[in-house]
């Protein structure tokens, strides 16, 4: 345990929520069993606080386990509690946040228990693309309760009081909690998808779930907007200066420069957030060539997949920045890059949402091609001037289109020149491109925060058939 002060069950959900707005569901319910002398034992709540309550005004429900209260262990009437809160949410279509603080199964309860926390998962999966679904970990979720975070859409974490395992680093063959510990929020938010956001402490992890939640819609059928104070038309001078960094070019056209960033910590060559642009929130995917460089790996490519069906099932617009030359050369990545790329094409191929892509820099191959491109459904595909589009780098691509003519000639660099620049002009270039219908507009940098707001309010009542089927199966 950290030396961070921490908050009670009850104090969570206040620093949550707006002022006074909670109101209890369920508080007088105590554990059903009295097997193993559970009967002796004074249970309230059944260890977990349940109830709905307002953040900015939106009604959200939340639980909060007590881990005073048998460890926090998840029993039959405390998972009955968590299951209630998940029914009446779905009713309403309101998000559910869970403040997990949990010692896992209670052994006292055996296969209730056992049950119990199968109903949860199942509420939980019935609820996926309905409602948004949060959770922040606060101190153990170990073994079957970690299902519960990594069925959500989004996952908090505090840097020293949080534990997230199937199995404890000291149940791992030849490892110890001292040599790795596999449970905590920097290790998992570094090497895993699991976790979206790490804090400091447990007041300001709660302040970044406010912001989350208001940044979302409260379910599928609602739309997610405000009042936009920011100027529509803001040209952004050097905005090109800026095309190795993703994260600043997002933070530089989204309204107020606010981006709420998710994985940060994971997956360098890909960054992913919310952005509001006119006050509407829109989902962002981009290469971010200064910090992972300008291959796509198969982390990135995964937990892009998953954010754009995040943003498609709940009505969320999606904005692609490309800067990518093609797909990470190592035997680990290629073991499972072509199945993460696939998965990716999916997600943009399948999501029906408005989707508008920018090309930043360079795009070639494959790599480009699932970045949301215009062959596999985005709405609309700018680019700046000095973008280039195409199969490879122009020099790699003369140097084996014509090695028997660049080897006969006399000054082969002179050579080599010529033809890379005729091979840009004609194959490679944003102008080429777009005289193909490839791009359909090349845009100048400063302009492309007002550019993109116009194509999303172009695009605001898109609507697109697509043959029936119960689902995909990618």
């Amino acid at each position: 345990m950290g030396n961070k002060q921490t908050l009670s069950a009850s104090d969570r959900i206040n620093t949550l929520l707006d002022d006074a707005s909670f109101v209890e569901v369920g508080a007088y319910v105590t554990a059903r069993s009295t097997d193993f002398n559970l009967g002796d034992k004074d249970t309230p709540k059944d260890g977990v606080i349940t109830g709905y309550g307002l953040i900015d005004e939106k009604l959200v429900y939340v639980y909060s386990q007590d881990a005073s209260v048998l460890g926090g262990a998840i029993g039959e009437m405390h998972a009955k509690k968590i299951a209630n809160i998940y029914n009446m949410a779905m009713k309403v279509g309101a998000p559910v946040i869970g403040l997990i603080d949990c010692a896992g199964l209670r052994l006292q309860e055996a296969t209730d228990a056992l049950t119990a926390f199968g109903r949860v998962y199942q509420k939980q999966s019935m609820a996926s693309g309905v409602i948004p679904q949060i959770t922040a970990i606060f101190g153990g979720c170990g073994g079957g309760t970690a299902l519960i975070p990594t069925l959500t859409d989004f996952t908090f974490m505090t840097e020293e009081n949080s534990r997230l395992f199937v199995n404890s680093p000291n149940a791992l063959s030849g490892n110890y909690t001292e040599k790795l510990d596999t449970a905590s929020a920097s290790y998992l938010s570094e090497n895993t998808s699991l976790v979206d956001f790490v804090c400091a402490d447990d007041a300001s992890l709660l302040g970044e779930v406010r912001t989350l939640v208001g940044m979302l819609p409260s379910n599928n059928e609602e739309d997610s907007d405000i009042t936009c104070n920011d100027d529509l038309n803001r040209t952004i001078p050097n905005l090109d200066g800026l095309k190795g960094d993703a994260r600043e070019v997002i933070r530089h056209i989204a309204d107020n420069n606010i981006f709420v960033e998710i994985k940060k910590n994971y997956a360098k060559d890909m960054v992913l957030g919310f952005i509001r642009l006119d006050g509407t929130t829109v989902g962002v995917v981009a290469n971010q060539v200064s910090d992972g460089g300008d291959k796509l790996t198969t982390s990135g490519a995964y937990i892009a997949a998953d954010f754009v069906k995040f943003c498609d099932a709940f009505e969320i617009p999606v904005l692609t920045l490309v800067s990518v030359t093609g797909f990470a050369a190592t035997v680990s990545n290629e073991r499972t890059i072509a199945d993460a790329a696939a998965k990716l094409t999916f997600a943009f191929a399948d999501a029906t949402v408005p989707k508008v892509t920018v090309i930043m820099g360079d795009a070639f191959g494959t790599a480009y091609s699932v970045m949301n491109s215009k062959a596999i459904g985005a709405d609309m595909v700018y680019a700046w001037p000095t973008a280039k589009i195409g199969t490879m780098d122009a020099k790699a691509a003369v140097s084996i289109m014509y090695d028997e003519e660049i080897e006969k000639a006399t000054d082969k660099n002179a050579k080599i020149k010529e033809l890379v620049a005729s091979y840009e002009e004609l194959q490679s270039s944003a102008l080429a491109a777009a005289r193909r219908g490839y791009v359909d507009d090349i845009i100048e940098p400063d302009a492309t925060r007002k550019r993109v707001i116009a194509a999303f309010e172009m695009l605001y009542t898109k609507r697109e058939d697509r043959p029936y089927k119960k689902h995909g199966a990618v």
